[in-house]
């Protein structure tokens, strides 16, 4: 039984995109033939991959079957890196990351400077929630992640990062319009709040957590932009979870205040760098280079 290269780049494309007709799209082929590549596929298998949902996922074969895929793909991309690099030292090579937003927008790319400036890598960055960038991970879709998920999958490493540190603020005219009297329940039932989209669940907990506030007993609004968040902030449009790292200079130009500092916990998220073992060695490097580089940004995570 011999893998077909063009069945297997249509799994993988249905799998990545989530629909037949946007693989087709990418494939420039009609969808009928996906569907036809991927049926062929099954068949010599004789295991059903697909689960035709929207977005169609894997089956647990399925999924095994994606990673062995990928895993091919990764040591395929290497020995050409590698090959290409003998003959010409001008090629790039591309690195597909997930990240959430926040980490993105603070200190990714400052962590990932020296490394990019010394070697000629190009960035792939997907966005998603820090819960689910793994899922891109697991699906073969980038070749790293960051994470709040503490276990590495099958194949995977996982290497702590360190903290992101979250406090909640607001600008002055807002704290004294909505908590003249304190951050209380009955005031935070009212106060619009900020979050960054509905995936976003830290807001939420420590409302819930904190004061028994659940989602659908306070008004929101969701800025899905890591910029645009902290700007609506500003604005005073709402009050809202921030990263440190990002908030400083407004804090320091009184811009923003911490909303019940002493009462509030700040929430730390801890911040986890998964990749796959068999990497190719411009990929190690990086790896390396951002465990260390992430120590110059992040809180150190406190040993047990």
């Amino acid at each position: 039984m011999t893998l077909q290269n063009k069945q297997c780049q249509a799994f993988l494309a249905v799998l990545q995109y989530g629909s037949f007709e946007v693989a087709a799209q990418k494939l420039c082929i009609s969808a009928s033939a996906v569907s036809l590549r991927v049926q062929s596929l099954e068949k010599s298998l004789a295991q059903i991959l697909i689960l035709r949902e929207r977005p169609c996922r894997a089956t647990a074969i399925g999924l095994e079957l994606a990673q062995h895929l990928q895993q091919m793909q990764r040591i395929e991309e290497s020995f050409l890196y590698q090959l290409a690099a003998k003959q010409q030292q001008q090629n790039f090579y591309s690195v597909r990351i997930a990240s959430h937003a926040d980490s993105l927008a603070t200190w990714l790319l400052p962590a990932l400077s020296p490394i990019l400036t010394a070697q000629k890598l190009l960035l792939d960055i997907q966005i998603k929630d820090q819960t689910q960038t793994h899922q891109l991970l697991e699906s073969g879709q980038v070749n790293a992640c960051i994470s709040t998920e503490t276990q590495a999958m099958q194949g995977c490493v996982a290497v702590k990062l360190g903290i992101l540190r979250y406090r909640l603020v607001a600008s002055p005219a807002f704290a004294q319009k909505w908590f003249a009297h304190g951050v209380k329940r009955q005031s935070l039932q009212s106060a619009p709040a900020i979050i960054f989209d509905r995936h976003d669940q830290m807001h939420r907990e420590l409302l819930q957590q904190q004061f028994g506030l659940f989602a659908n007993s306070y008004p929101y609004h969701h800025i899905p932009s890591a910029h645009e968040f902290l700007n609506s902030i500003v604005y005073g449009f709402g009050y809202g979870l921030v990263p440190e790292l990002q908030m400083q200079d407004y804090i320091q130009r009184g811009e923003l205040i911490y909303l019940a500092e002493d009462s509030i916990q700040p929430i730390d998220l801890v911040l986890y760098w998964h990749h796959w073992k068999q990497q190719a060695p411009i990929l190690q490097t990086l790896s390396q280079a951002l465990q260390q580089q992430a120590q110059a940004y992040l809180r150190p995570i406190k040993q047990k």
